[in-house]
């Protein structure tokens, strides 16, 4: 006999941050998160982490009762129950900025992964085992190196975190400005001194493309043998973005979003455009978001690694991305945000269990290790992450830590996601502009 959810707890939580910038502005000192606790009648408890909004917060509640008293091994029942009743108010589009602001796939995302985690403990199973057609398809997990251009925080009033005790160099520079090929390249040694990384990603749409492909030559040079790419999150128009990565294409193993909607062309067709014309691979997390939108870009050759984040597909969708990539001959990979520990367990389940060639994958937790919420975190060491084989998702709270994460959401002004506060420091008035990079004012 199975057990039964007894309860459901929804905490919004909040981590630090530092001056991440991207095409939508600066991060915040701040990042929001939203965890999702389910308890059975054993006293299992199940977890969940996705991103937080009022309008996320609202639709956990509204899918209490929905939860609550459900039989734990009735997952997938459930889970149709929680998609039947969200879909009452209409299919919902990703936002035009870089992070997803859709609400229903967060909260269904965030009730599946608590659900399989319990489900898991009481079959003794890891979630791996239980998603997809296969269930696990490798015990390791490869991860790259995600770099970002770093604004100086000195530039502020904000309370931007500092490492007053440095343990390496990595901690030595991950809050300090960061703008020139040199300071990248600095970023990439240092993170893969702690973490070993392979592969590195850095995130563009902040500086001039000729600027941004100058860092990926000094990538290159200290790394020639990493597979790198750069990704401006579609800021640039088509040649503009054929025209700056085209002397780099032999650095590249692919283009991340390079372009984008331009004049009366989608994004697909641009990218595919993109691809004719200078040969590179490309993958995406902007004009591939759910079925529909991938069905257009396989048909138009626009993409070749979908960027399938479980938090904007579910986990189970997510999976479903890279058993359609197996089939169809393409690469899957996964796209990040912020996120604290639970949320690395849940991409790296999900990433164990895409059968078929995935590429490494995105995760920002370098950014925020050393924050914690659970007793022990996934360790990244040589680039790669090891798939548990413990039950269910393998990580077990830690109360005290999630209720200082808690707090300290309790005391902030603001509930979600803003990158453009920090902008003002840099740039007075700045607003985002999706086909303008973010210091190309």
């Amino acid at each position: 006999m199975f057990p039964n959810v007894k309860s459901m707890r929804i905490v919004p939580v909040a981590g630090y941050d530092g001056f991440l910038l991207n095409l939508s502005g600066g991060h915040a000192p701040w990042f929001i998160r939203c965890v999702v606790i389910l308890e059975d009648d054993t006293g299992n408890q199940g977890v969940g982490e996705i991103p937080a909004s009022a309008g996320i917060l609202k639709g956990l509640e509204q899918c209490r009762s929905l939860v609550e008293g459900s039989r734990v091994n009735d997952v997938k029942q459930t889970l149709n129950r929680v998609r039947q009743l969200l879909a009452k108010d209409g299919r919902e589009e990703r936002g035009r900025q870089t992070f997803d602001l859709r609400v229903a796939v967060h909260v269904i995302t965030g009730i599946e992964s608590a659900l399989f985690d319990l489900y898991g403990q009481a079959l003794q199973m890891p979630v791996a085992d239980l998603l997809g057609q296969y269930g696990r398809q490798r015990d390791e997990v490869e991860a790259l190196g995600y770099l970002f251009l770093l604004g100086d925080p000195d530039k502020t009033d904000l309370p931007y975190p500092k490492v007053s005790d440095p343990r390496d160099a990595w901690d030595e520079v991950r809050y300090r400005e960061a703008l020139t090929p040199d300071a990248v390249a600095n970023l990439a040694k240092a993170a893969y001194e702690r973490y070993g990384f392979k592969d590195f990603k850095l995130k563009g749409g902040v500086l001039r493309g000729e600027e941004e492909a100058d860092c990926i030559r000094a990538l290159y040079e200290a790394f020639p043998e990493a597979r790198l790419t750069l990704d401006p999150n579609g800021a640039w128009t088509l040649d503009e973005a054929v025209r700056v990565l085209t002397p780099i294409r032999d650095l590249l193993s692919y283009a991340e979003d390079p372009c984008g909607q331009e004049e009366s062309y989608s994004g697909r067709e641009t990218m595919a455009e993109f691809k004719k014309r200078t040969g590179l691979p490309t993958a995406t997390n902007m004009i591939a978001t759910d079925f529909k939108q991938l069905q257009y870009a396989v048909q138009l050759n626009a993409v070749d690694i979908p960027l399938a984040d479980c938090h904007f597909w579910t986990m189970q969708g997510a999976v479903m991305v890279g058993e359609l990539c197996n089939e169809w001959g393409m690469t899957w990979g996964s796209h990040s945000n912020n996120h604290f520990d639970i949320s690395l367990a849940m991409m790296t389940h999900v990433a164990a269990a895409c059968s078929g060639n995935i590429t490494a994958i995105d995760t920002h937790w370098i950014w925020q290790d050393g924050q914690r919420i659970t007793k022990e975190p996934f360790q990244i060491r040589d680039g790669k992450l090891k798939v548990p084989t413990t039950p269910g998702l393998g990580v077990e709270l830690d109360e005290e830590k999630l209720m200082e994460a808690h707090r300290l959401y309790q005391n902030l002004d603001v509930t979600q996601r803003n990158d453009t506060m920090a902008m003002q420091f840099l740039i007075p008035g700045w607003e985002f502009d999706p086909k303008r990079p973010a210091l190309v004012r």
